[in-house]
């Protein structure tokens, strides 16, 4: 039961940054190459690599490597995870 909530409040933690929430939008859309996700913003690489480090360890994003370059998509059990537990909680 503990976990659920430690999860659960995890994946809200990173999905509370407006940031953190529009790279989730984008990727709902399918997969993306990092340096698309660069394109959107006007940060640095560093810091998208810190928000992507955010969302992969919360499990709502999955990354792969292809040669240099790294692809996010979303992770659809998390999401699925996330709103059950939602669900619970407000019902």
């Amino acid at each position: 039961m503990k976990d659920r909530y430690t999860n659960t409040a995890k994946m809200l933690k990173a999905l509370s940054d407006p940031k953190r929430l529009k790279i989730v939008d984008m990727l709902s859309r399918g997969e993306l190459c990092a340096c698309v996700i660069l394109e959107e913003f006007h940060i640095t690489q560093p810091t998208l690599s810190h928000d992507m480090k955010v969302l992969v360890e919360s499990g709502l994003v999955n990354d792969r490597r292809e040669g240099k370059n790294i692809y996010y998509s979303i992770d659809k059990d998390a999401y699925i995870e996330l709103s059950e537990s939602l669900k619970s909680v407000f019902e």
